[in-house]
């Protein structure tokens, strides 16, 4: 039986943990002549398809202006093949709220991007990791270029399927950005180093975000009282590291679309060299 996956909805970042996270780190040699200007300055996302690895998106919500352009209900049938059901969506929809609330956060940051539902949470906020593992893969047979994962599996049987679906990502050019675990235990994928991991902090700008000198969390993005879109056509204020993994994902996307020869581990440096808390020092 699967190991059940739900989505992050509490603040990671205690307290002494922000102050160590938030304090000016320097950066010295050729990366601390990045700016923001020159990684995503003018970008609006445009031709980079983002997934969605949640509880749905809602098609027609109006923060999300059309952007949806279908996407997939993958859910657990023990009577299937690999005991995974997949049925595509044209006009998805979301069946808990939480899908629609990130996905709205990346096409804030990112208007022209392609946004893509990738349903593996049920009505309750909980899913089997199963379905997770395999909206990953889904995502990446199907050319997706960056993946917003508000959710965790913390089974250590999934563990070796979970690094190997995350290092195929990796190695194929897809840019994982995973929520981090609410509570001081594993959980995966957001450890593994190909990916790129995400707890709240309390800054409202969407563009305010740090770099976390001492992984496994490495950025800290808005995700405490942020307003996000909901079911229904409807708005909420709402507190995760649910909702800081999409600002990051946001801004992956703008990379992404401004230098699609980027690699994920180059662009993974770039957000490193753009953190609001690096001070650059450049040396001759």
């Amino acid at each position: 039986m699967s190991t059940p996956i739900e989505e992050q909805d509490l603040p990671a970042w205690s307290d002494p943990f922000m102050a160590k996270a938030i304090r000016s780190v320097p950066l010295h040699g050729p990366l601390a002549g990045i700016t923001r200007t020159w990684a995503w300055g003018n970008s609006t996302g445009k031709g980079i398809k983002v997934a969605v690895i949640d509880s749905g998106i809602e098609h027609d919500h109006p923060a999300l202006e059309g952007a949806v352009r279908g996407g997939i209900a993958i859910e657990y049938d023990p009577t299937a093949e690999a005991r995974i059901r997949f049925t595509p969506e044209d006009f998805p929809q979301d069946i808990y709220g939480h899908g629609t609330a990130c996905a709205a956060i990346i096409h804030a940051l990112a208007p022209e991007a392609e946004l893509y539902s990738v349903r593996v949470l049920g009505r309750d906020g909980k899913g089997r990791s199963l379905q997770f593992a395999a909206g990953i893969d889904w995502a990446v047979e199907n050319g997706m270029h960056v993946m917003n994962m508000s959710l965790s599996s913390s089974s250590e049987e999934y563990f070796g399927l979970f690094h190997q679906l995350a290092d195929d990502a990796y190695f194929k050019g897809v840019v994982l950005v995973s929520a981090v675990n609410n509570i001081p235990a594993p959980s995966y994928p957001s450890l593994y180093s190909s990916v790129i991991s995400v707890a709240a902090h309390d800054q409202q700008d969407p563009f305010t975000y740090y770099y976390n000198p001492a992984p496994p969390v490495e950025f800290g993005a808005p995700g405490i009282d942020v307003k996000v879109a909901w079911t229904n056509k409807s708005y909420m204020t709402s507190t995760g590291n649910s909702f800081a993994a999409p600002h990051i994902a946001g801004i992956v996307t703008l990379i992404r679309a401004k230098h699609p020869e980027l690699t994920p581990f180059q662009i993974k440096a770039v957000l490193h060299a753009c953190a609001n808390n690096i001070q650059p020092t450049m040396t001759s």
